[in-house]
Parts: structure tokens; sequence; C-alpha cells
């Protein structure tokens, strides 16, 4: 086998484990309210980006805008702007 047809054999298994991996969404907690949200699945977290939340306390989606992504121990702090309410919230997010 080729050199070639070695790296196509392994982009095509890759690409496949990669579609076929199910997409969970991401589970954490409000820091100022301590209610659970969750980071549903199709969302590219990153700053500068809207994404979808579900926020339990609230009782329903809501769409915010990621500031800041980062880790602080074995979590993950998203900070986000939420336009309907006009704050800015972290969530602390699993690792």
């Amino acid at each position: 086998m080729s050199l070639g047809a070695t790296i196509r054999s392994l982009l095509a298994t890759s690409l496949i484990l990669v579609v076929s991996s199910p997409v969970l969404a991401w589970d954490g907690v409000d820091n100022a309210t301590g209610s659970s949200v969750e980071i549903g699945k199709g969302n590219l977290v990153r700053p500068g980006r809207d994404i979808e939340i579900y926020d339990s306390g609230a009782g329903g989606y809501r769409d915010v805008e990621v500031q800041s992504i980062r880790r602080s121990g074995g979590a993950v702090e998203v900070e986000v702007y939420d336009p309907s309410s006009g704050e800015y919230r972290v969530l602390e997010m699993e690792d």
C-alpha cells in the first residue's frame, strides 16, 4: 500500500468516526443564579458567535453572544451577553 493510499484510508476512517459520533449537549451552571444551563448540539462556541442556550431558571431557550472562553480549574467559563435581559452572564460548563 502506498503512502498516499494509507493517508486516504486514514482520512476516510477519521471522517466516518467524526460523522457517526453523537454530538451531545454541553451542561453547566449560571454562576449568578445557580440555574442549570445547556448549550445544545450544533452551537459553535467561539467569541463573537451567537449561540442558543437552554436556561432552566428562565424555563426556556435564549440566544446569547459569546464574549470569552477560559479554562478555570475543572470547568470552562463561558462569558456571554444576553441581549434579551441586557446582562452579561458567566456560564460554568463541564470540562
